[in-house]
């Protein structure tokens, strides 16, 4: 029996292009728009998982937020 197994992508701009990641896999695409993007990323990660012979489900990564210091872009330095 086929399932749906749900997989966690990060999509950012890059230049004129949207980049889409796959956490768990490490595997990105690039597409016009987000939309195009995740879709381009859904089919590498099926045929990936298909040559490979990867067994569903895959442990989800774990994400968490930290901070740091620095400086705003456009801030000037104050001498």
């Amino acid at each position: 029996m086929t399932e749906m197994f749900t997989f966690s992508a990060m999509v950012k701009k890059e230049n004129e292009l949207y980049v889409s990641s796959c956490l768990e896999l490490d595997i990105s695409s690039k597409g016009n728009t987000i939309e195009e993007a995740v879709s381009n990323l859904k089919e590498v990660v099926e045929l990936h998982i298909e040559k490979e012979g990867i067994t569903l489900p895959i442990k989800r990564p774990f994400l968490t937020t930290f901070k740091v210091t620095g400086k705003r872009s456009g801030e000037k330095k104050v001498q």
